[in-house]
């Protein structure tokens, strides 16, 4: 068996000092990137379980890596039932299979409704292009046929009534 190299040593010692240790709420928060608000939040919501030290919320390691996931979870837009559905199935089950099946089912199901808005996102954007290319040809007509001192806005007026009516695009 080979040593490893001397520059892994201290990343090896430092990753098992860090799952020994315990976090307060606020250095949680900062190891995540979110607020002790989140933090709160996310226990208030039984999907964190601090351990306590007197008063004093404490969170460990595998804490960490529970808020990591939950924070991947909201970002890929699943619910926080379907987090906490996965988060419970993670010590329930030991092989991990309903875990792992649940997750092939909310992704699935995510992809489907991401494909969705993606459909209905590129129809947009396709409409918006259109109404910006008719606003352009519009535009570049009007200052075509603009003559030195007339208005910069088309009006037209409406002998009947004398009044003035503003072309609009939408």
């Amino acid at each position: 068996m080979s040593a490893a190299p001397a520059s892994q040593a201290p990343q090896t010692a430092d990753a098992a000092d860090r799952r020994g240790r315990l976090y307060s709420t606020a250095e949680m928060a900062a190891i995540a990137g979110v607020t002790p608000r989140t933090v709160r939040f996310y226990e208030s919501r039984g999907l964190l379980k601090p351990q306590r030290a007197g008063a004093i919320r404490v969170f460990n390691y595998a804490d960490c890596a529970r808020l990591a996931l939950i924070l991947r979870g909201k970002r890929l837009g699943f619910s926080l039932r379907d987090i906490g559905e996965y988060l419970d199935l993670y010590r329930a089950d030991p092989g991990h299979v309903g875990q792992l099946k649940l997750v092939i089912d909310r992704t699935r199901k995510r992809i489907a409704e991401l494909e969705g808005k993606l459909g209905d996102l590129q129809q947009s954007i396709r409409e918006l292009r259109e109404i910006e290319r008719e606003a352009l040809r519009r535009l570049d007509g009007r200052a075509a046929a603009r003559q030195p001192g007339r208005p910069d806005t088309a009006t037209e007026t409406n002998p009947a009534k004398g009044a003035t009516r503003r072309e609009t695009m939408l």
